[in-house]
């Protein structure tokens, strides 16, 4: 038996393929394919574009995908969630679709583009925010480069953004955010109630887990003397629990600890000065709750 696993084509896929060689897969993609070769035998796996994902595991061509929220609100897809997985192409963390409109103009909130045209990938869930605020606006399907619509094609538009940088530098003004994504593991529901394909997708969804949970942190050893460990322990971040393992000489233990890897470059100095010795900083990909 195999999982059919839908991995999504263009901005999430070397972020996609990241995480899952993190988890301990190696999916190897090739610009003739789509259909990457993963080193799993249990696995069988094509490339989908992110907006049709959900469209795809509903139906059951694809047992399982992975997917933003906001693709699966956009088609109304029946599927089961899995996993949310807090990273995206630039970043580890959610991205916005927000309502925004030209820094000249006058529109300062969602009502004040009533009649108005507002462009947009994402129609359906548009015209339902819309509607759930009282407005009547034309909202037309955008194929691309929506930032550049504004003011000659389209009054506003709804546009995905992680920074906001790029309607900055298009002199657009965000008036409000129409919804929050991230990326999720989705499932057929049929597939979900297979016990085995279920197996299998929950021992997927601990491993991305876990290496969602490595990213931005580092493991740290030291060897440290018995009667320089509290200053030791002292230098370490507040809240932080190492491990303390006896050496074969009984005046010394080694210590053990897991901090962001942003803070290691202030801490080791001090660790340093507080008596640590042989400090080894190493590399994480999965830390399993």
């Amino acid at each position: 038996m195999k999982l059919k696993l839908g991995i999504p084509k263009g901005s999430l896929e070397s972020a996609t393929i990241d995480l899952f060689r993190r988890a301990g897969f190696v999916i190897t993609t090739s610009s003739r394919s789509y259909f990457p070769a993963i080193d799993d035998p249990e696995i069988e796996c094509m490339l989908i574009r992110a907006q049709e994902m959900a469209r795809y595991v509903e139906d059951g061509v694809l047992d399982a995908g992975l997917t933003g929220r906001d693709w699966v609100e956009e088609n109304e897809a029946h599927v089961e969630t899995v996993a949310d997985l807090i990273y995206a192409k630039q970043s580890f963390g959610k991205v916005r679709w927000v309502l925004a409109a030209p820094e000249a103009s006058p529109y300062k909130t969602v009502q004040d583009l009533e009649g108005k045209t507002i462009a947009t990938e994402l129609v359906n869930l548009t015209e339902r925010y819309l509607a759930s605020k009282g407005v009547h606006a034309r909202v037309e399907f955008s194929w691309g480069a929506t930032e550049v619509k504004p003011p000659e094609l389209a009054d506003a538009i709804v546009e995905v953004t992680e920074t906001g940088s790029s309607l900055r530098a298009n002199k657009l003004r965000i008036l409000e955010t129409v919804l929050e994504s991230n990326t999720q593991l989705i499932a057929n529901l049929d597939s979900w109630a297979d016990m085995w394909k279920r197996r299998k997708l929950q021992d997927i969804k601990m491993l991305l887990e876990g290496a969602i949970n490595a990213l931005g942190k580092v493991g740290l050893m030291m060897n440290v003397r018995r009667d320089q460990l509290e200053a030791v322990i002292n230098a370490l971040p507040a809240l932080k629990n190492p491990t303390i393992s006896q050496l074969s000489d009984e005046a010394w233990v080694a210590v053990n600890t897991i901090l962001e890897e942003a803070t290691v470059r202030t801490i080791i100095p001090r660790l340093k000065e507080a008596g640590a010795q042989g400090i080894v900083e190493y590399p994480l990909n999965k830390i399993v709750m």
